[in-house]
């Protein structure tokens, strides 16, 4: 499944990882070892020089979401399918951004991370009633929204801004959606991929 999700975001945003998610994961012991929260059901882990990245997705959550194919696991559970894609959301961009030189922010990462969702969300789904699908599920991942409660003010401050950020974006891309234009949207996706650092925060959460 971790294979099927990162080929799926590397398709939308025309980009090839030298590495794969799924050989970079890890039991929580080693995801303590290497600073892990233990507050979370996934979590990406670097570390302080860079030079270490692991990947660690609950065993129980990850066994549910392989035992059907991308659509599938979607269909059955939605929360779940994008807790495991949003894990391989961290891992694919900063393998990116490693490539492109250059360092990523904790809050750019969350909210490239809530816009893929949506993305792989609704290209699984593409078809005849697509726009209105697309539309329920912006309000599903973006109001339908409740934090953690263990939660530190920082981790609480940057989630409902990444929230907001991409809410935001996504809002942009549902006439793309309702239009059938895919090939707008791709483009639109990747040209916001590429963007980095302050510069992607500001588009994202740019008026309409």
């Amino acid at each position: 499944m971790l294979d099927a999700i990162q080929e799926q975001l590397e398709a939308i945003y025309g980009i090839r990882a030298e590495y794969r998610a799924k050989d970079f994961l890890v039991d929580s012991d080693a995801a303590r070892r290497l600073g892990g929260s233990g507050r979370s059901r996934e979590e990406l882990l670097l570390s302080e020089d860079g030079q270490e990245v692991a990947l660690y997705i609950e065993p129980s959550l990850l066994a549910r979401v392989s035992s059907a194919d991308p659509k599938g696991a979607m269909t059955a559970d939605m929360g779940d399918f994008c807790e495991v894609a949003e894990g391989v959301s961290h891992f694919l961009y900063v393998v990116h951004t490693v490539k492109q030189e250059r360092t990523v922010s904790l809050l750019e990462l969350e909210a490239q991370a809530e816009v893929d969702k949506f993305a792989v969300c609704t290209l699984l789904e593409w078809g005849l009633n697509v726009g209105r699908w697309a539309g329920s599920l912006v309000g599903r991942l973006f109001e339908q929204v409740q934090l953690r409660p263990n939660l530190t003010e920082p981790e609480r401050w940057r989630y409902t801004e990444a929230n907001r950020l991409a809410k935001s974006y996504c809002e942009r891309l549902l006439p793309m959606v309702r239009s059938g234009r895919m090939d707008r949207l791709l483009a639109e996706l990747r040209h916001g991929y590429r963007l980095g650092a302050e510069a992607k925060l500001a588009y994202f959460g740019r008026a309409r």
